[in-house]
């Protein structure tokens, strides 16, 4: 597996690669073909070197020991940040560096699985940056992004999408789901949407008054 892009006018999605689970390598082949700005966070770099992989940009902490001359010259012409501030996770700076850049989108990968700490923050400080950059998360078995206030997509009956609030959500109303919601509330560890899916193939619809909503398009 490997990738070399040219990027036209930074109108395609960043990719970046987190240091979590590894996905499948169809799904990375397919963010790899169609992504093609690649942003390869600390230790990662090393995996990604196994798989072929030519990142455009490597960034972190860089708490560990690196051959930064080596790792450089192998994946010429790879641009190295470090990025010591220790308020932020290597992947929130990671997207702070691409809006400042002017990418309109973002695709993560290899963020969820491994620690759970790290998979709890990587998913929940998704909606942080909702209003700066489209941001979706891939893994084997989800798709995950934040919710603008309104929201509609076309559905195949049966998939399973599941409504996870980021604190407190309020006014919760949908269309086209098996559970729907009417003005509801929902408090992450007191009532979410889990586990809702599309009740029949179609337009399904979802409106949000107040806070961040995480969608899940889960599959298994």
């Amino acid at each position: 597996m490997s990738s070399h892009h040219i990027v036209k006018d930074k109108q395609e999605p960043a990719l970046v690669i987190a240091n979590g689970q590894a996905c499948n390598d169809e799904l990375l082949g397919q963010l790899l073909e169609w992504n093609p700005f690649i942003v390869v966070l600390d230790n990662a770099i090393y995996r990604v070197m196994e798989k072929g992989i030519k990142p455009d940009l490597w960034m972190g902490d860089f708490d560990h020991q690196h051959d930064f001359e080596a790792i450089q010259a192998r994946l010429f012409p790879l641009e190295i940040v470090h990025t010591p501030n220790q308020e932020k996770t290597d992947l929130e700076k990671a997207i702070d560096l691409l809006v400042e850049r002017g990418f309109p989108a973002v695709n993560i990968v290899w963020a969820t699985g491994r620690r759970a700490d790290h998979t709890i923050t990587n998913i929940t400080n998704l909606v942080r940056h909702k209003d700066r950059i489209k941001a979706v998360m891939y893994d084997d078995y989800s798709k995950i992004f934040p919710l603008p206030n309104h929201f509609e997509k076309w559905y195949p009956a049966g998939t399973v999408l599941s409504l996870i609030p980021v604190g407190t959500v309020e006014g919760i109303s949908t269309q086209g789901l098996k559970y729907e919601l009417n003005q509801d509330t929902l408090t992450i560890g007191w009532r979410t949407g889990s586990s809702n899916e599309a009740l029949k193939d179609g337009i399904v619809r979802i409106q949000v008054e107040k806070g961040d909503l995480l969608l899940m398009e889960c599959h298994d």
